[in-house]
């Protein structure tokens, strides 16, 4: 044996290239947990070569992950987060980390109502993640004056402070992080935009995220379930726009799992105050953080009384009702309107921008 072997185990990455995973979409076999927990540890520690790598990758892309090679692949993640729990209880809100490109990210506004609300919530991102590479929660926090670049115990201080907390995923999850390149010229997604989400720097037990089609947030509360680091008691995802954790207006599907329970359902966002398109909620493409960040004034100053106001306090309404902290979202939309409109919400942001 080889000492990379004697080091890993008997699974390098060409070896299940060759017999395992990469042999065609049709053909490929699943990776068991034992070889997935190798092939990430090799890839953690910048074992296989550029080519080898980029294969892997597109690989599972081809193939596409089930949920205990995702558990797998997260675990090993996890023994490397620099994790910092806060005193509080806080929504875990792990949108996908390479951004939005044309609509407001609402997320930092929403989870600041909530936080007004009595809600605390945890976000993190990294900064320009491939493959998008475009704006996320970092820039807006950074628009609006709020330190991002922070220790993970810095972190929970500011989540124990203020209400709401931002984690930098240089700072919590170096080894995803040191990726970044190797990520950029692949072009493409790869499993890793996925579990970097599942993170949940702050340990929390309620986890809200977003997707594209419900078949994914079935895998996603497997891959929780599966995961032997992770143990949730909540899971809320809704189909979010451009994939990131802000409702999309219309008709939009809902999944929650709550303790093992797996149940789904559809909302009409004009319900609840959203009675326009996602087209209403575009910014400039060129600015979509600035654009962000000047939303998120206003609404919080209570300034806004548009669609924009009405997404964010939707939003918020999720966050709040994910944790339980109402029965429904029509209680939650309620609590949020009622922080906005006291000055609540903005007072929250005014502590974090001198945290």
């Amino acid at each position: 044996m080889s000492k990379t072997t004697d080091e890993f185990g008997e699974w390098p990455l060409k070896r299940l290239m060759t017999e395992v995973c990469g042999t065609g979409p049709k053909s490929a076999e699943d990776l068991t947990r034992e070889q997935a927990q190798e092939a990430i540890r090799r890839i953690f520690a910048g074992e296989p070569d550029h080519t080898t790598l980029g294969a892997f990758f597109l690989a599972n892309r081809w193939k596409h992950n089930n949920a205990e090679e995702l558990a797998a692949y997260t675990d090993v993640m996890c023994e490397h987060v620099d994790y910092a729990e806060p005193d509080c209880d806080p929504v875990d809100c792990g949108a996908n980390y390479d951004g939005k490109g044309e609509t407001a990210i609402l997320g930092a506004a929403a989870g600041i109502v909530a936080a007004a609300a009595g809600t605390p919530v945890v976000v993190h991102s990294g900064d320009r993640v491939p493959t998008q590479k475009q704006d996320s929660y970092k820039h807006v926090l950074d628009e609006l004056g709020v330190a991002t670049e922070l220790t993970p115990s810095d972190s929970a201080e500011m989540v124990d402070e203020t209400g709401f907390g931002f984690y930098y995923q240089p700072a919590f999850n170096p080894v995803v992080d040191d990726l970044w390149e190797r990520r950029d010229n692949m072009g493409v997604r790869t499993f890793l935009n996925t579990i970097e989400t599942l993170a949940n720097p702050a340990n929390a037990d309620v986890h809200l995220g977003s997707f594209y089609h419900l078949a994914f947030a079935k895998k996603v509360t497997d891959t929780f379930t599966e995961s032997e680091h992770h143990d949730l008691h909540r899971i809320i995802m809704f189909q979010g726009m451009e994939g990131y954790d802000d409702i999309r207006p219309g008709y939009t599907k809902v999944a929650e799992w709550t303790d093992g329970e797996f149940t789904d359902y559809e909302i009409e966002t004009p319900n609840y105050g959203m009675d326009f398109e996602t087209e209403d909620l575009e910014v400039n493409p060129d600015d979509v953080a600035g654009d962000s960040a000047k939303i998120t004034r206003e609404v919080l100053a209570g300034d806004r009384e548009d669609h924009f106001a009405d997404a964010v306090a939707l939003n918020a309404a999720f966050r709040i009702y994910a944790r339980e902290d109402v029965d429904d979202l029509e209680t939650g939309l309620e609590r949020a309107r009622e922080v906005i409109a006291d000055g609540s919400a903005e007072a929250v942001l005014e502590d974090l921008q001198s945290f």
